[in-house]
C-alpha cells in the first residue's frame, strides 16, 4: 500500500504529518510503505475471531441454518454456528487434503487447498457462496458457485437432522468471477446473475420444482464474456423501476415485458479498466440520479463511483492507482469483492472492500504480500457532492472474492464475515 497527495506525488515519511491526521498515520502504521512491514493497525471498533485457517472457499455466507433465531457462518464445507461459531458442522464432505510446500522446501499435508500455509498457489471448489430457502421448506439452503466456468450447486438443509445434505446441480455452467444471487425479474425470489456461455443473462429457481435445473435467460447476444470476465452487477440505472443488468463495458436495460426473453438495449459506457468486482447502482451524492459503484481491476487497484450525469458518466477514484490519486489518498491492490450496506446507522449506504489475499499466489499480481487489509468507507453527503471516509475494520485478514455483511450478534450493528486462502473470519462491530 501506498499513499499519494492530491498531485499523485508519492508522500516521504517526513512528509506524512503534513497531510493525514496522527490517528488515521497510526491506524495505518506498518502497511503504507513496504510489503514486508506489519500488518496495520484497526481502528478499535472491532473484535476478530478467526474460524479456521485452512483454505476451503473465496466466499463466506451465513444463515440461520438450524433455526434458532441466530445466525450461522458457511464457509467452505461447513456451517459454523451462532452466536459464538465455536461449534463446527459439516455440510458436504471435507476429506480434501493437500500437500503443502513450505518455504524451506519440505512438504506438510494440510486440510483443504493451497492457500495461505503452501507457497504453491491453489483453488477451491467453492468460489462464491449464497444463502436461500431453494425448496420453500422453511429451511436456508446453500447456494455455491463452484468456480468461473463450471456448475453452481446447491445443497438441501436437511432440516436439523445431522447428515450431509443432498446436492443438486442448479446449473451447468456459470461464468464470470462475481456472480450473484439478486431478484433480476421481480418476482421475489434471487435469480443467478452472471455470464454463460458468452452470453450475459440470469437463471430462474422454481420452488415448486427444486429438483429441476435452473431456467437461463440470456439478455445479451454473444459475445466475448467468458468464465474469467471481471465485473457484474445490477440496478435501477434509469429510474423506471426495473433492475438493469451491469458489465464493464456498459449497462442492460430491463424491458417491460420479460415475456419473450428478448435482447435487451445496452447503454455503452466504461466502468472500470480490466474489469473489477460486484457492481452496484446507488445515488451517491444524493442528486436523483443513481450512480454505479465498483473496483476498476479486480487485479490490480482503484475503487471508484461513477456519477451520472446530464453528460455521461463522470469517475471520482476513492482508493487510488499507482497513477493516480484518490480521495481517500489510499492505495492497495486487488478488490476483488465488494458489499454495500449502512455500516453506522446514518441511513445512508457505505462502501466495503479490502485486498483479496493471494488471488494468484504469492508471486503474481501486484504487491501479493502486502497487508490484506479490510475497511469500510463512510459516504458522506455535502452541498451536492459526495465524500469518503476511510475505517479500518482489519490490517491482516483481507477478502476473498465474495463476503457477508450484516448484524450477526444482533446488536443493531452490521458485522462482516469474509472467506479466502486465509481461511475465515468474523469480524463483530462493538458497541
Amino acid at each position: 500500500m501506498k499513499l499519494r497527495d492530491g498531485g499523485n506525488r508519492l508522500i516521504s515519511s517526513k512528509n506524512l504529518m503534513k497531510h493525514f491526521n496522527p490517528i488515521f498515520l497510526l491506524a495505518l502504521a506498518g502497511s503504507v510503505f513496504s510489503q514486508s512491514t506489519p500488518p496495520p493497525a484497526a481502528d478499535g471498533h472491532w473484535s476478530k475471531q478467526q474460524l479456521t485457517d485452512n483454505f476451503w472457499a473465496e466466499g463466506v455466507t451465513a444463515a440461520d441454518v438450524n433455526k434458532d433465531g441466530k445466525l450461522d457462518v458457511i464457509y467452505g464445507p461447513y456451517w459454523f454456528e451462532g452466536p459464538d461459531f465455536k461449534r463446527r458442522h459439516v455440510i458436504y464432505p471435507d476429506t480434501q487434503r493437500t500437500k503443502a510446500k513450505l518455504e524451506d522446501g519440505t512438504e506438510k499435508e494440510i486440510e483443504g487447498f493451497h492457500g495461505g500455509k503452501s507457497v504453491t498457489n491453489g483453488y477451491s471448489n467453492n468460489f462464491i457462496a449464497a444463502a436461500c430457502d431453494i425448496n420453500g421448506d422453511g429451511w436456508p439452503d446453500y447456494i455455491v458457485t463452484v468456480f468461473p466456468g463450471k456448475e453452481t450447486l446447491w445443497y438441501e438443509n436437511p432440516q436439523g437432522r445431522v447428515e450431509p445434505w443432498k446436492k443438486h446441480v442448479a446449473f451447468d455452467v456459470t461464468d464470470n468471477e462475481s456472480p450473484m444471487l439478486v431478484d433480476i425479474n421481480g418476482d421475489g425470489r434471487p435469480d443467478l446473475l452472471c455470464m454463460s456461455r458468452g452470453h450475459l443473462g440470469y437463471a430462474t429457481f422454481d420452488p415448486k420444482k427444486p429438483d429441476e435445473k435452473w431456467k437461463w435467460h440470456a439478455i445479451t447476444p454473444k459475445f466475448g464474456f467468458q468464465r474469467f470476465t471481471h465485473g457484474l452487477g445490477c440496478g435501477d440505472v434509469n429510474g423506471d423501476g426495473r433492475t438493469d443488468i451491469l458489465e464493464v463495458s456498459g449497462w442492460w436495460e430491463q424491458p417491460k415485458s420479460l415475456d419473450d426473453d428478448s435482447v435487451w438495449v445496452k447503454h455503452e459506457a466504461k466502468f472500470g479498466s480490466k474489469g473489477g468486482a460486484q457492481m452496484y447502482v446507488y445515488d451517491v451524492n444524493g442528486d436523483g440520479k443513481p450512480d454505479v459503484i465498483t473496483s476498476l481491476d479486480a487485479h490490480g487497484y482503484g475503487l471508484a463511483w461513477f456519477e451520472q450525469t446530464n453528460d455521461g458518466w463522470k469517475q471520482h477514484l476513492i482508493t487510488g492507482t499507482p497513477k493516480e490519486a484518490g480521495e481517500t489518498s489510499l492505495v492497495f491492490s486487488q478488490p476483488h469483492a465488494i458489499e454495500m450496506k449502512d455500516m453506522n446507522g446514518d441511513g445512508v449506504l457505505d462502501i466495503i472492500t479490502g485486498k483479496r489475499f493471494w488471488a494468484h499466489g504469492n508471486h503474481s499480481d501486484p504487491e501479493p504480500n502486502a497487508p490484506a487489509v479490510l475497511w469500510w468507507f463512510e459516504l458522506k453527503r455535502e452541498g451536492g457532492s459526495a465524500k469518503f471516509i476511510p475505517h479500518l475494520i482489519d490490517g491482516d485478514s483481507g477478502v476473498g472474492t465474495q463476503f457477508y455483511v450484516g448484524d450477526l450478534n444482533a446488536d443493531g450493528k452490521p458485522d462482516v464475515v469474509v472467506g479466502n486462502k486465509r481461511g475465515a473470519f468474523v469480524h463483530l462491530q462493538k458497541k
